[in-house]
């Protein structure tokens, strides 16, 4: 079996993109203990079934993707103590990040990520976690959170439906098993034929209307999620976006942090520049361009009313190669 692919069926790694960074660092494998290790050179090396595989540098498993690398890394140069805090992850994907802060003992992780379907499997069936798919972070706002997070939290059940299994009473009932009638009987109170169709047509329409599932629906808490509560605001908000300036990001979450509410965000300087100012492959090489957008995050930061509390570079490059960077603010009191 190809190397990468038996780390990750084996469990040591997540992804087959994780396997083959572990395997960059150092894998080797053996089929028993008396034999010898061998080491695995690259990705589509074998390795027979039921070997033994040892990492000789696990870093790369310790969370589900490499980001939890980055913000631990982050999280020990600040300072910040996650254990116990409500936080906001904006830019999930995969889970790095909210891994990183489940490790170090976060209360409650609210994961916001504008794809759908990428979150680890480990982290979706963590009841600390709220995974809100398909809402674009520029487009945050308290109500619009809240609201999303309910419906991650939810699933939709039909309706109890008024459904009277009881047919009108047809006309000439009376008549029924040789029944007889005086001149006392009183018939108003008889349904007449067009109610009798009436009914069955309704009937009818039910029935199909639940083949079909489409029958009102009402949202209910999914079992195992009935006590967790939704934050009105939070203590820490990390973030690793793509695509988007932070610039036009910075806005929205403001209104989602605590009083004294901390920010540490990764910035990727080739989504805050311009086009032009980009290298081959998307690489940006000037220091000068690294700075300058330091001081476009700052200005930032200062119109939105957070105090930037640091700038330091991300102990990870992005995956292409890109030099990366995080900021961290904070929110004042009032």
């Amino acid at each position: 079996m190809r190397a990468d692919i038996f780390l990750v069926e084996g469990g040591h790694a997540s992804t087959r993109s994780q396997a083959q960074r572990l395997i960059a660092a150092g894998v080797q494998w053996r089929l028993a203990p008396t034999m010898p290790w061998t080491r695995v050179a690259k990705n589509g090396d074998d390795i027979p079934a039921g070997a033994e595989a040892q990492l000789l540098d696990a870093a790369e498993a310790r969370y589900v993707s490499r980001g939890g690398l980055k913000l631990e890394g982050a999280l020990a140069a600040t300072a910040i103590d996650p254990a116990g805090l409500r936080c906001l992850d904006v830019g999930q994907s995969t889970g790095g990040f909210t891994d990183c802060l489940l490790a170090r003992g976060a209360a409650q992780v609210v994961g916001v990520d504008v794809g759908q379907g990428q979150l680890h499997e480990r982290l979706k069936t963590d009841v600390r976690v709220i995974a809100v798919e398909g809402l674009n972070a520029r487009h945050l706002t308290p109500a619009a959170l809240a609201e999303a997070c309910e419906e991650a939290l939810s699933e939709r059940v039909q309706a109890e439906v008024e459904d009277n299994d009881t047919q009108p009473q047809a006309p000439y009932a009376w008549m029924r098993n040789g029944g007889m009638v005086d001149d006392d009987y009183d018939d108003s109170s008889d349904a007449k034929e067009h109610e009798i169709e009436a009914f069955k047509a309704e009937r009818s329409a039910k029935a199909q209307a639940r083949a079909a599932g489409s029958l009102p629906t009402l949202r209910q808490r999914r079992a195992g999620r009935e006590q967790v509560t939704v934050p009105e605001a939070f203590d820490l908000v990390v973030g690793d976006l793509s695509f988007i300036s932070l610039t036009l990001v910075l806005p929205a979450l403001v209104p989602l942090l605590a009083p004294r509410g901390q920010l540490l965000l990764l910035v990727k300087p080739q989504f805050e520049l311009q086009p032009g100012q980009v290298g081959k492959g998307g690489i940006v090489r000037d220091p000068a361009l690294h700075a300058e957008v330091e001081q476009r995050i700052r200005a930032a930061c200062a119109a939105a009313d957070l105090a930037v509390q640091a700038w330091l570079a991300s102990p990870i490059e992005g995956g292409d190669g890109n030099r990366e960077f995080f900021i961290y603010a904070s929110r004042s009191a009032a």
